[in-house]
């Protein structure tokens, strides 16, 4: 006959045995708190995660709304081949700032072109004078037209003259530029040692701006849509450049990083200054700066400073082109 042998002891019992043995019992209550504290850590976990991976892919350069797959890439090109963009000042005479737009929107609409306005109050330019307006409204009109091929930025003090010449193809082709630039002159006259390329291709091009008697004249010039305008525009409008008290603002820290930066000297093409931004006042290159009838632009830089009038200045200009052409 054979007996069932008594199963082994152990010298490690069962973790539960100790509790089976001791009788204690959890209450329902305590059980509950746990679950809702297992919970909320699982919860507080999943969250921080989530938190450091969004962090992560904004330091790689990473942008949800930038490489989301629902917005198409516009080609530039497909949009209008110009767009005109003035800064206006808010505070100036209504009646003549409508002047001043439907110059460009007449221009515009002859040309197939677009324009862009924008008061010079409406960007954070924290203490900077209010003419570095002119950097943000280019990089928002290029937001806002990506299809688009050139931006042209125009004062408020300018008038478009010659309404029957498209900029596009007068100036900005890549023949033309390369026929028209000033190669090997001072970028800030009458001597400076930084020189503008000799042996610069017009398709190269991506920043057109003329030269008045004291120096580059940012009043008017044009970019060629892209990545490389994207960050000529941030640089010029880096902080550490607008709060350097440089003494023509903006003027001068264009001129800085023309001189400093290669990568946008090399971008540059100097042109007379009668093409883009001829003076009926002011500072013009004793070449080819003073407007003559059939010049493009007639600028009038400062008339609305120092208590002038640019609607007075201007007035005989607007007769000419309500009249249809003739002398000024």
């Amino acid at each position: 006959m054979h007996f069932a042998m008594p199963p082994r002891k152990t010298s490690r019992p069962p973790p539960y045995a100790a509790r089976q043995q001791s009788g204690f019992r959890i209450p329902p209550a305590v059980k509950n708190l746990l679950r809702r504290d297992r919970l909320r850590v699982a919860v507080v976990g999943i969250l921080g995660f989530l938190t450091v991976f969004w962090l992560l892919g904004r330091i790689g350069g990473g942008s949800s709304t930038t490489n989301a797959p629902h917005l198409p890439k516009v080609a530039i090109g497909s949009g209008p081949p110009v767009v005109i963009v003035t800064v206006l000042d808010p505070k100036a005479d209504q009646g003549w700032t409508s002047k001043i737009q439907k110059n460009r929107e007449d221009y515009a609409k002859r040309h197939g072109y677009k324009t862009f306005f924008a008061y010079n109050d409406q960007y954070p330019l924290r203490s900077a004078p209010v003419t570095w307006a002119r950097v943000p409204a280019m990089r928002h009109a290029i937001t806002l037209h990506p299809g688009s091929t050139f931006f042209w930025y125009l004062d408020q003090t300018a008038l478009i003259m010659n309404p029957t010449t498209p900029i596009h193809t007068a100036l900005l082709t890549s023949a033309k530029l390369e026929h028209h630039m000033i190669t090997n002159a001072p970028v800030v006259p009458p001597d400076s040692v930084i020189k503008t390329f000799s042996n610069l291709k017009g398709d190269r091009i991506d920043f057109v701006v003329a030269q008045d008697k004291d120096g580059l004249a940012p009043s008017s010039f044009v970019v060629r849509n892209g990545e490389w305008a994207k960050y000529f525009l941030d640089v010029w409008f880096d902080p550490i450049y607008r709060s350097y008290n440089f003494q023509k603002a903006e003027y001068h820290a264009l001129e800085h990083i023309v001189q400093w930066h290669g990568t946008i000297l090399a971008k540059l093409a100097m042109v007379p200054q009668n093409l883009i931004n001829a003076y009926a006042s002011g500072p013009a290159s004793p070449s080819n700066g003073q407007y003559k009838n059939g010049d493009l632009v007639a600028n009038f830089p400062g008339c609305d400073k120092d208590e002038r009038s640019c609607a007075k200045e201007q007035e005989p200009y607007f007769e000419v082109l309500e009249t249809g052409g003739g002398a000024v």
